[in-house]
């Protein structure tokens, strides 16, 4: 990266945003200078600039939770970076959380958003563990593995009949139930959706 092309502050800054590689949510934000740069392209490895302390900071150097960095990006007015990242101990927040966004605006603690299946399987874990009557997806996992491969195998018929002679609307619907479904029979086998995004990052390898 041609460090030349990146527009820092007058305190010779620049923000960076550090999102994990796999579901996109967004761990924190840090500021960076040009020798934090540096070091961060050199070690790949997230390094910081602590405005408080006047020093450079390596991310995880205490607590073991380092970022190793994957792509590195700037925006469209070269003056914010984006990086992704595989957050080493999945803990980003020096409170102990997965990210420094988790907290909204009423004040309530909450998981920060990632991608839409990350989010569904997450609902899912919880109908999982704290079963609900009025739930569907609580009563399928009450039903147990036999019922939610059949309903699996249903809804993968239902996706090839749409594909053949029912036309777009319906083949995003049907795909809609598939991937539903699916995410349920990982979280009955208490798998995360995480996993599977890896297997799939280690095949594009």
């Amino acid at each position: 990266m041609d460090l030349t092309t990146l527009r820092f502050n007058d305190q010779g800054l620049i923000p960076a945003i550090v999102q994990d590689y796999l579901d996109g949510t967004v761990l924190m934000m840090a500021w960076m200078n040009a020798a934090s740069l540096a070091q961060t392209l050199a070690t790949q490895e997230t390094w910081f600039w602590s405005r408080s302390r006047s020093e450079l900071w390596h991310k995880g150097a205490t607590s073991g939770h380092t970022q190793r960095v994957r792509e590195l990006r700037y925006d469209c007015d070269q003056d914010v970076l984006l990086i992704t990242v595989e957050q080493v101990g999945g803990i980003a927040c020096h409170l102990g959380e997965r990210s420094c966004f988790h907290q909204t605006a009423t004040n309530a603690k909450s998981a920060p958003p990632a991608d839409t299946l990350s989010q569904i399987a997450g609902i899912i874990a919880d109908r999982r563990d704290h079963p609900s009557p009025d739930s569907y997806t609580s009563r399928l996992f009450a039903k147990g593995q036999n019922q939610i491969l059949k309903k699996l195998g249903e809804e993968s018929v239902e996706v090839a009949i749409a594909a053949a002679s029912e036309g777009r609307a319906r083949i995003i619907s049907e795909v809609s139930d598939l991937w539903f479904h699916t995410l349920v029979l990982l979280a009955h086998h208490h798998i995360d959706i995480r996993e599977v995004y890896q297997e799939l990052q280690n095949r594009r390898k």
